[in-house]
């Protein structure tokens, strides 16, 4: 069973716990990068008219991403990370999911927040990875230690 460990951080939080989930997985790393990287203004949830609220109001919004996995077919398991935008997954996380038929594969979802918890996230993703078989989905303290993270993977 081979494993990848695919992530969106958009200020870094996500990617140190993705390096902790490649670590006790023993799974591939894959970044999930937006052809337009997002600024700081982007990432600005205040203003209505950033570019992550415009995106996180519309549904149907998707964003462009830079590289795709190259096999995806040699993965069994995926886990998938983000920060959690507007009580779900931002939606480079279903443009991700997208680009793949992930049918038989097993994904795991896991999240950085400040505060907001998982919310409707598995049910909004679930479409975009039709015959994926969903595992656990959490959100993890972005401060976890590798003890934390070994735990939460074992489980």
């Amino acid at each position: 069973m081979k494993s990848l460990v695919a992530y969106f951080s958009a200020s870094g939080v996500t990617k140190k716990l993705a390096q902790k989930l490649a670590a006790a997985t023993g799974g591939d790393l894959f970044e999930i990068k937006p052809v337009v990287p997002y600024t700081n203004a982007d990432l600005d949830w205040m203003d209505k008219k950033s570019r992550s609220t415009i995106e996180m109001e519309d549904k149907s919004s998707r964003v462009e991403i830079a590289e795709k996995v190259e096999d995806m077919d040699q993965y069994d398991t995926l886990y998938v990370g983000f920060p959690i935008w507007w009580y779900v997954a931002p939606h480079i996380i279903n443009s991700f999911l997208e680009q793949y038929d992930l049918s038989g594969k097993t994904i795991h979802l896991f999240a950085t927040s400040g505060s907001s918890g998982m919310g409707n996230t598995v049910n909004e993703l679930k479409a975009s990875a039709p015959g994926a078989i969903w595992g656990k989905a959490d959100r993890l303290k972005a401060a976890a230690s590798q003890d934390e993270v070994d735990r939460w993977v074992n489980q």
